[in-house]
């Protein structure tokens, strides 16, 4: 018969931990948070030292009488919640709601779900850490005071439904600063030239570099024409050949951003969706006779550690499956990038290597697969050797300017065998070799090709690129970053357009007053820093009712000042030329979460509301009758449509041109991927590159 009740956050995890633990546990699940903040009020007695104001969740009722009913039938009681601050503070709560001694032993943890280490979290069971829950209870707190004294400020003075938060806000103002900068970019022209060269029968091609001895940039045409007038007619001669050996070294381990951001630049998936797709892998999958298994440590973290015992692992699983010369020599120890990180869980990794992505496949949904692989691979080539690379670099004189060729052949894949890092850009390195070349070797010119160029603005922020900044700048913590993207994007404050983000004029007129009346919570390096108290909370080195009330002091005079001198702004619908055919009344444009849209004037009493139609300009293929518009399904993602819908049903993912196949004469469509466009036949085989202009410099 049972004698302890273990209690956990989901039934998945649930399902898993209580086929570990045999018939003497009974394994519940509390569905999250059983407390919180009410929703109707602040809930925080700022003069009675922060003091917050619990209350049960609505529509938890059942599984606390479920909760409490397994409590009376048991002698121990097991909290056995995530590993972190949100975990601890589920614990807490759940203790307090059972009645339990805060003092007893009743608090388990474990990294991984995997049978030995659930195992060994039973045998050293702890408190519960109040410098956690504290820190937990002040985040809470501090986002909560921001939101609920902010936002109905902003509802007053601008409009009902706007929020306002620390770091939501200043993630909505990095976007904004950067369109200021993209609009107020002015570009440069700059020119290259480009030999086309020949030796040995083995073409390749060298960039001008120097003239005269000295490094020369290209500004205009002029210049150009003087460097080709110099060299017309003149042979190339190398001059120099450096040959070196090049060890690159493997990306660390993911931690919660880094996954994130590669997760993005893959495979395609935003952050909350990785995130979501990642709890179901360290919660536990079916693998057949196997039964459930937790198949990865847990995914909110910021420390690049791994244990030993995995390390181990790992070495003879690539010493069997590539050879001995595939491990390094010592294991390797990766540093933490910022100082404030965390060492309490160790990376993200597959709880065993030995289940690698081959044998889960059978188990795994897509989405689960290709996450899984991804952090399979990128653990897996983290504990392989550095590869090696054979570098060459040749200057070629020609008359007085220096052509530069450079070249690259991998001589040793070490981990390149398994992974490579992305990069934003989505850019692929190319390993191109040059032919033997020896000085004074004379190389003849097949062509010169000189180009005109201009420098690019600063890129728009992709999550990717979003998420790296946030955590470059210590802002939030990577677990509230997938949460603050989609926060920023419901409120209306950010459109995304071809997965970059756009400042909406509502998102740059609520940072206007922020900014004006409180700074301080845009202030980057403030906000770091209330980071770094609420790191020395959980440390156990700061009070948490210090920190909040230093903050609170400052925070209070701003509102006052605020409500006192913000003046009330009428936000006017811009009208459409369309006219609603329900009621006749003008359309209006407004935005939603995934841009604009058109509206009805007359809302409430007419509710019309339909999409704003882009035009591609091209024929519908199917019909010859209408007309290819750019549409919008209910998930956010574009696709395109005949206009004549639902009389015609042609539909297409990839956007149609006005070209058609040299091949059978059907459509061409663009196709783009994380190695850049094309163009491809919707009936045959047929592709061919697409020509764009130069995105980058």
């Amino acid at each position: 018969m049972a004698d302890s009740l273990v209690i956990v956050e989901s039934p998945a995890k649930a399902k898993t931990i209580g086929k570990y633990l045999g018939s003497k546990y009974i394994v519940k699940a509390s569905m999250g948070h059983i407390r919180d903040l009410p929703k109707s009020q602040i809930g925080v007695e700022v003069e009675n030292e922060f003091k917050p104001k619990y209350i049960t969740i609505r529509g938890k009722g059942n599984v606390l009488k479920e909760l409490k009913d397994a409590r009376k039938k048991v002698k121990h009681v097991y909290l056995a919640a995530d590993p972190d601050r949100e975990g601890e503070a589920i614990a807490w709560h759940l203790a307090h709601y059972l009645e339990l001694n805060e003092t007893d032993t009743c608090r388990v943890v474990f990294n991984e779900i995997t049978k030995q280490a659930v195992k060994e979290a039973f045998k050293t069971p702890r408190k519960i850490n109040m410098d956690l829950v504290n820190a937990q209870q002040a985040r809470r707190i501090l986002d909560r005071l921001v939101g609920y004294k902010i936002s109905p400020l902003l509802w007053k003075k601008v409009k009902k439904g706007l929020s306002a938060g620390r770091v939501q806000s200043v993630a909505v103002k990095l976007i904004i600063d950067r369109e200021n900068e993209i609009d107020a970019f002015i570009p440069e022209e700059y020119w290259s030239i480009t030999a086309k060269l020949q030796h040995g029968g083995k073409l390749f091609e060298a960039k001008f570099h120097s003239l005269n001895g000295s490094k020369k940039e290209l500004g205009n045409e002029a210049e150009v024409q003087e460097i080709l007038n110099g060299i017309k007619g003149k042979d190339f001669v190398v001059a120099n050949v450096k040959e070196k050996e090049r060890l690159r070294n493997p990306a660390p381990p993911f931690i919660t951003s880094s996954l994130q951001q590669e997760a993005a630049r893959k495979i395609g998936f935003r952050a909350s969706k990785t995130m979501s797709v990642a709890q179901q892998l360290y919660e536990g999958v079916e693998l057949g006779k196997e039964g459930t298994v937790g198949l990865i440590t847990y995914m909110r973290t910021d420390s690049t550690r791994i244990s030993p015992v995995a390390q181990d692992e790992a070495k003879g699983y690539i010493s069997e499956k590539y050879g001995a010369d595939y491990v390094p020599e010592q294991p390797r120890v990766y540093t933490k990038k910022n100082s404030n990180a965390q060492d309490a869980h160790e990376a993200i990794r597959p709880t065993s290597i030995m289940r690698d992505p081959d044998t889960m496949k059978p188990y795994l949904s897509r989405d689960q697969m290709r996450l899984y692989k991804l952090i399979w691979e990128r653990f897996a080539s983290s504990q392989m050797a550095s590869a090696v690379l054979d570098t060459m670099t040749v200057d070629l004189q020609c008359g007085d300017a220096i052509f530069r060729a450079t070249g690259s052949k991998i001589k040793f894949a070490g981990f390149m065998k398994v992974y490579v890092e992305g990069n934003d850009d989505g850019t692929v390195e190319e390993h191109k070799l040059l032919p033997p070349l020896a000085q004074d070797d004379v190389v003849k010119a097949e062509g010169i090709e000189p180009k005109q160029h201009f420098t690019q603005p600063p890129p728009r922020y992709s999550e990717a690129r979003l998420v790296r900044t946030l955590e470059e700048l210590s802002i939030g913590r990577p677990s509230t970053y997938a949460p603050t993207l989609e926060t920023i994007q419901k409120r209306g404050y950010i459109a995304m357009e071809e997965k970059k983000f756009f400042p909406t004029e509502l998102g740059e007129l609520v940072i206007q007053l922020m900014e004006e009346f409180f700074p301080e919570i845009l202030d980057v390096e403030f906000t770091a820093n209330m980071e770094g108290d609420l790191d020395h909370v959980e440390e156990g080195t700061e009070d948490w009712v210090k920190v909040l009330a230093n903050f609170y002091e400052s925070f209070e005079q701003r509102l006052e000042v605020a409500e006192e001198e913000m003046k009330e702004i009428e936000i006017q619908d811009e009208v459409s030329d369309e006219i609603c055919e329900k009621c006749g009344k003008p359309l209006v444009y407004k935005m939603g979460r995934f841009g604009k849209f058109l509206a009805c004037s007359g809302f409430p009493d007419c509710r019309n509301t339909k999409p704003i139609v882009k035009d591609v300009g091209v024929e519908c293929p199917k019909c010859r009758e209408g007309k290819i518009i750019e549409r919008r399904s209910k998930k956010g993602r574009i696709f395109y449509g005949c206009d004549q819908y639902p009389g015609c049903d042609f539909v297409s993912w990839d956007k149609p041109t006005d070209k058609t196949c040299p091949s059978c004469d059907s459509m061409l469509v663009e196709k783009r991927n994380r190695s850049g466009a094309r163009l491809q036949c919707v009936s045959c085989d047929y592709t061919e590159e697409l020509i764009e202009e130069e995105e980058q410099a």
